[in-house]
């Protein structure tokens, strides 16, 4: 794969993840491995450059591999002291929505880990940029303590009641483990940009 002329990495995963230090430990737990597999598989992380709860724990995990692990963080976050103090590369931004394009962009897949608000749009804006055929690489969804079993039946809600088509679910692919990752990434189906097509239900 050719270097991103954005972020400078081969090939790397876009990780979504959460902030927050009061969830439940497992959460923090399985970030951290995440991010030794990845690390360990030569694949780079592209995070949103937190330090603290599943981001900061996705990052110590691909760090204490020698993976190489990007942050990208809005300005105001930075003034705040919620970065990372040791990324390989921590790029400022100037708002969020720079901060999800370059994180996708510069990523040959995403994976989302439970979180928050932010970590469902993300998601979920990663999903509508795949549908528009914008977007083509895996989306592994990790479903720590069964975190997105709402969400996954919402979607299927979706396509049953014909706002989505019957192919979409092919989108994605979810795994109970960390360690599934690596190989839900290979085994995704191939999309492209036909999926336009049938984009409109």
């Amino acid at each position: 794969m050719s270097t991103d002329r954005q972020t400078g990495v081969d090939r790397a995963v876009c990780v979504y993840c959460a902030s927050s230090g009061a969830a439940h430990s497992d959460y923090r737990e399985a970030a951290f491995r995440l991010g030794q597999i990845l690390a360990g598989r030569g694949i780079a992380v592209i995070y949103g450059g937190g330090g603290k709860g599943s981001m900061g724990a996705l990052a110590d995990g691909a760090l204490s591999k020698g993976g190489r692990v990007v942050g990208i963080l809005p300005r105001f976050m930075a003034d705040l002291e919620w970065g990372h103090p040791g990324l390989t590369e921590l790029k400022l931004v100037e708002d969020l929505r720079t901060r999800k394009h370059l994180m996708l962009t510069g990523a040959h897949a995403a994976v989302a880990l439970p979180g928050g608000c932010g970590t469902l749009e993300e998601l979920l804006e990663a999903i509508t940029l795949k549908r528009l055929g914008i977007f083509l690489g895996p989306i592994v969804l990790v479903n720590t303590r069964g975190f997105f079993q709402p969400l996954l039946e919402m979607l299927s809600r979706a396509v049953a009641e014909r706002f989505m088509d019957e192919r979409h679910p092919l989108m994605w692919q979810v795994v109970g483990l960390p360690e599934e990752v690596p190989d839900a990434l290979e085994r995704a189906p191939v999309w492209t940009a036909e999926s336009r097509r049938f984009a409109s239900v």
